[in-house]
């Protein structure tokens, strides 16, 4: 399962229903937070998404999508953290991250691992990676995307069977694509496991002009969450700002064929009533959704004809 919680959607400053940038990503047990802006600590509490985090992946060194890292380390110290805490950030951040987690403190007493990643780059995990994407802001800047790796075909129990190899640790070994030896024959795993079928997609902009990286990146992505800061009134100012207009991430998601689209990081002239942006996004993608603080989302896997509606 992976599950994506909106901790702040508004733009530059908090309003009174809306924090500044922060995305909440778990999969499978493991937790991210993408984005860190002022008072996120509080949205996790507020939301129950937990202080169990691997990592903060920051796309730009902006204070609303930093400060609240300062607070949250502070917290995981007095809770009695000592697992190693991953900080990543786009070229240059390196310097910045270390005084912002060191802000106040002699001592972290927890080691914290600070990265700068390129577009291209990715931190590996089990069965997946969280790489850094092309964006354009103006200034250093990376958007991120979860990738999982290709999960391996289903497997065929009643052609094993029929092919004499016995139920137990040989249905495994073939399913992990290991060949096996049953009554002096080989049995391949493409006798009797299908096709790879692809992992989950989620990509997250952080602030950006609408890109031709973000669309290649997004292609086929089970969610979207996009930079839609302005309306179509404000086109000018989105363009010199480097951000963009929610007409124009729904053009990037329709492009790119995502599944679903999520704005974000709307300007406090939308923060109480969104429905304007919503209008204009669904005019090119129907689904798109505005998102509020504590959104909620979990991730299903792509659908695949051989599997019959399981996932």
């Amino acid at each position: 399962m992976i599950r994506v919680t909106l901790l702040g959607t508004a733009a530059s400053r908090p309003t009174v229903g809306r924090n500044v940038s922060a995305v909440s990503i778990q999969r499978e047990g493991e937790s991210w937070l993408f984005d860190c802006g002022e008072g996120t600590q509080r949205q996790m509490m507020r939301f129950g998404t937990g202080f169990g985090i691997s990592g903060i992946f920051v796309t730009h060194m902006h204070a609303d999508h930093f400060l609240g890292i300062v607070g949250l380390l502070r917290t995981l110290a007095l809770q009695g953290r000592t697992e190693p805490l991953l900080v990543a950030g786009p070229r240059g951040a390196r310097s910045l991250l270390s005084e912002t987690v060191h802000l106040g403190v002699t001592r972290v007493p927890f080691p914290v691992r600070i990265v700068e990643m390129e577009p291209g780059d990715a931190i590996p995990g089990d069965g997946f990676e969280i790489a850094a994407i092309e964006v354009e802001h103006g200034t250093p800047a990376v958007g991120y995307s979860l990738r999982e790796f290709p999960r391996p075909g289903r497997f065929d129990v009643e052609r094993a069977r029929s092919l004499g190899v016995p139920e137990g640790p040989l249905f495994g070994r073939l399913h992990a694509g290991e060949s096996v030896e049953v009554d002096g024959r080989t049995i391949r795993p493409q006798e009797v496991v299908g096709p790879e079928r692809p992992g989950r997609k989620v990509v997250y902009t952080g602030d950006t002009a609408p890109v031709a990286s973000v669309v290649a990146e997004a292609e086929g992505a089970q969610l979207l969450v996009h930079d839609a800061t302005f309306g179509d009134d404000e086109v000018s100012r989105a363009r010199d700002t480097f951000h963009t207009t929610a007409r124009q991430a729904a053009e990037v998601g329709r492009r790119a064929g995502v599944e679903r689209l999520v704005l974000t990081h709307l300007s406090a002239r939308y923060a109480a009533n969104p429905s304007p942006l919503q209008a204009q996004a669904r005019r090119v993608f129907p689904g798109a959704v505005v998102g509020s603080d504590g959104l909620e989302l979990e991730i299903g896997y792509p659908r695949d004809p051989s599997d019959n509606g399981a996932g």
